[in-house]
């Protein structure tokens, strides 16, 4: 026996209808306070048919985030980071030297790198979280060179972005054993970068059914993980492939 409190009677009754067309006589509970009742009431069967506006989630951090590409100073530099006197307007040259920038002036370089979300460095690129991911362990490579075209891309570098893309798929194995992976460039605004002007390429878990009813419907992500975690977990993982990586070339014939 499920008492129906009269608050949900109302918002079943009035949550799909524009507020325009509601009478004032309607925003009565359908049921007095203390009603039972067994089977599923004829309000809630009705939902099923989509008769009104949609609902919306607001996100005013999102709308910030995602609008301060061209405004902001200094993106990419966390408070942590922020005694760096320079800055750009790309946030991927941004974080690695404010990272570098404290760095050398005493900042522990796990603690620096942990500011930055940077998980894992080498020679011409370095790996970092994204601060909005798509699902957790979701990363990003990302050259040294500031560049918006795989083409003009140094060589070196280029070449070096697949050898931790094939690292990165190890480490997110080794930590998330997801169903899948998503890895992909996209070059230029029409393809749907982000920061146009310097390249990087993704790198994410996938697990099947991740696309679930909210992300479809409300266009929003659920993570189970904070980015502090995810920066432990994948710091020490990039730490082990890139140890198993130099063995494996050192045994190579």
């Amino acid at each position: 026996m499920i008492p129906l409190p009269p608050a949900v009677a109302l918002r079943s009754h009035s949550r799909r209808t524009p507020r325009a067309r509601l009478p004032a006589a309607s925003l009565t509970p359908l049921a007095p306070p203390g009603a039972r009742f067994r089977a599923p009431p004829d309000f809630l069967r009705a939902e099923a048919v989509y008769n009104g506006p949609v609902d919306y989630l607001w996100t005013p951090w999102r709308y910030a985030y995602v609008t301060s590409a061209e405004t902001e100073q200094r993106p990419g530099i966390p408070p942590e980071l922020d005694a760096y006197p320079g800055g750009s307007a790309c946030v991927f040259c941004n974080i690695v030297a404010a990272a570098d920038y404290a760095i050398a002036h005493g900042m522990d370089p796990a603690a620096a790198d942990r500011a930055a979300l940077i998980v894992a460095r080498a020679d011409h690129n370095y790996i970092c979280l994204n601060r909005f991911p798509y699902t957790s362990g979701h990363v990003m490579v990302v050259p040294y060179e500031h560049q918006s075209s795989l083409a003009q891309l140094s060589a070196p570098a280029a070449a070096e972005i697949m050898d931790l893309s094939r690292r990165a798929e190890r480490a997110l194995g080794a930590v998330y054993h997801p169903d899948g992976f998503n890895f992909g460039l996209n070059l230029g605004k029409a393809a749907g970068a982000g920061v146009a002007g310097h390249l990087h390429l993704h790198a994410l878990p996938r697990w099947l059914g991740d696309t679930n009813f909210i992300t479809v419907t409300g266009e929003t992500r659920v993570l189970p993980e904070d980015l502090s975690v995810t920066w432990e977990r994948l710091r020490s993982a990039f730490a082990v492939v890139a140890s198993n990586f130099a063995d494996e070339r050192q045994s190579a014939p």
